[in-house]
């Protein structure tokens, strides 16, 4: 893709998730094989609830809730799928939930900076014009991905930005191969598009700002 994908957050702990509300601790002999998993997936899970539509300031609740339901339900995962196919569909499931849940409520007021919590991401304070311009392209892949339809952009997010084949998206959607691979090449064409016109839309907002600024010192 012609995009910079920016980093994603970093994981802070698991152990929040002992003591979470509704939770129950999970025993001792299962915790170190649960924290592994929570260690080497939460970016996943991280960057997949973000990129489905939940907005920051609801993030950490979200993520928090994907992996209590992990879990509780580990030891139902037989192998048959990949890791992240298996979680792919408990996320889907939660964040499908949570917007439901959201459009019978009143919109929240979102931040531009990820919410402080289990999910942020960090902020480079030694070069905090590249924290910007990353934020930035933050925005600008979210708000893309926002204009695909549902169809679309799961599979343009697990092919195009966490690398899944068709065979394992296949899986994680319940849907055949074809399939994926009809909605993957709409959507690939759908998002060079927006991004074409999100950068020209820039480039213009960019030459009129140079132009105000040299009239302006005319004066």
């Amino acid at each position: 893709m012609s995009m910079s994908i920016p980093p994603p957050a970093e994981p802070r702990s698991a152990a929040g998730l002992r003591t979470a509300p509704g939770g129950q601790a999970p025993p001792a002999r299962t915790w170190a094989g649960f924290e592994a998993l929570y260690r080497e997936h939460f970016r996943f899970v991280w960057r997949t609830v973000r990129r489905l539509g939940v907005e920051d300031a609801l993030m950490d609740d979200v993520v928090q809730e994907v992996f209590l339901v992990v879990h509780r339900r580990l030891g139902d995962f037989e192998g048959r799928s990949s890791m992240k196919t298996w979680l792919y569909g408990i996320v889907r499931r939660i964040t499908a939930d949570h917007r439901r849940t959201m459009r019978r409520k009143p919109a929240l007021g979102t931040d531009d900076a990820p919410a402080a919590g289990l999910g942020s991401a960090r902020a480079d304070d030694a070069d905090p014009e590249a924290s910007a311009e990353q934020a930035e392209r933050v925005r600008l892949l979210h708000r893309l991905l926002a204009e695909l339809d549902e169809d679309k952009g799961e599979v343009f997010i697990l092919a195009e930005l966490e690398g899944l084949t068709l065979a394992e998206i296949a899986e994680a959607l319940d849907v055949n191969a074809n399939t994926v691979a009809s909605r993957l090449r709409a959507a690939r064409r759908e998002f060079e598009a927006a991004l074409d016109r999100a950068l020209q839309e820039d480039e213009a907002l960019e030459g009129r700002t140079e132009e105000g600024r040299s009239q302006w010192a005319t004066r």
